[in-house]
């Protein structure tokens, strides 16, 4: 069990809110449209944001509980992402690039709720 915090719920909302967005976007467009692009632009944006928060938060006394290596291997997971995801979907304008967008939303919300839980 985690404890909710300003970053996960921030995390939370920005993932749901790229997620649903690519989600109706698969379903009603043909190639993905900048809403979709803007949600992965978002969750990187709040990465990068989480990544500084993180390393203050350690700078400041607050240790990850788990394990370092396993925290930070998760962060730079989550934050190659939605570069990936973005960059598939600009190179190949399919309905699927869409999915892809939602897939890669989805699989950082997993990452966040992860690096919560080694931290705590």
């Amino acid at each position: 069990m985690i404890a909710l915090n300003g970053f996960f719920i921030a995390g939370a909302v920005v993932c749901a809110l790229a997620f649903l967005v690519a989600v109706i976007a698969t379903a009603i467009r043909k190639h993905p449209d900048d809403w979709a692009l803007i949600g992965a632009v978002a969750t990187e944006l709040f990465l990068i944001a989480y990544g500084i928060a993180a390393v203050i938060r350690q700078a400041g006394g607050n240790a990850v509980q788990g394990d370092p290596v396993e925290f930070w291997g998760y962060f730079i997971t989550a934050l190659i992402m939605p570069p990936i995801a973005f960059f598939w979907a600009i190179s190949e304008k399919s309905r699927w690039s869409n999915a892809v967008l939602a897939a890669s939303a989805a699989v950082t919300f997993v990452m966040v709720f992860r690096m919560e839980q080694i931290w705590q």
